[in-house]
């Protein structure tokens, strides 16, 4: 089992990174938790990391954080949810707030993120709370976590967002739609991404 690894990042484009550790290159998946607080291309990062092993393939995802590992694990757990729709859940919902939704049992807070519907919401909550209800608080790391400076965005990383919501499960209409009502001059793909999110999270 692969739980951690430190190395050079040489590729992030949500929700894949590249991640050189000693001249070898391994491909990651990461939810926008994780994309937030990234450093820049070229820059050394250490991942947790949770590796799933399929009879096809070798999937590796990484967070910036343990306690993200910990409910990426607790999510996949259950029936019904596999890594793409943990992602997508802990893309479109800060760590924070998944745990606030489920100790409150808020389901309007889950049928926002792509794939969940009413009662797939429902049966998470329920399956999800007695796994939660030691989690009253959560350390200053998983609050509010905000993208790093970054330097002027050109164009194309409009496009790079709509992908990144397409990827983590968005209809690609709803995805541009998102990302055009939030674009501004400057942003990074990481801050249109958070942007989005928030707006269709929030709508």
């Amino acid at each position: 089992m692969i739980g951690r690894l430190r190395g050079v990042l040489l590729e992030k484009q949500p929700p894949h990174i590249l991640l050189d550790v000693q001249g070898v290159g391994y491909e990651l998946d990461a939810p926008m938790t994780t994309f937030y607080s990234l450093p820049a291309l070229g820059e050394t990062v250490t991942l947790h990391t949770h590796l799933v092993v399929r009879e096809d393939a070798q999937l590796l995802y990484g967070f910036a954080d343990k306690r993200d590992r910990e409910i990426f694990r607790e999510l996949i757990r259950l029936s019904g949810v596999g890594p793409k729709l943990a992602l997508a859940l802990m893309s479109g919902l800060s760590a924070d707030e998944l745990v606030r939704a489920v100790q409150a049992q808020d389901s309007r807070a889950l049928v926002r993120v792509p794939g969940v519907g009413k009662k797939t919401a429902e049966r998470l909550l329920i399956e999800l709370r007695d796994r939660f209800k030691a989690w009253d608080s959560l350390p200053d790391s998983l609050r509010g976590l905000t993208p790093q400076a970054m330097p002027v965005s050109p164009p194309s990383h409009a496009n790079d967002a709509v992908s990144a919501l397409i990827a983590l499960g968005y209809k690609p209409q709803e995805a541009s739609r998102a990302v055009a009502a939030v674009e501004e001059e400057g942003l990074s793909s990481e801050e249109l991404i958070r942007r989005a999110l928030k707006g269709m999270v929030s709508a």
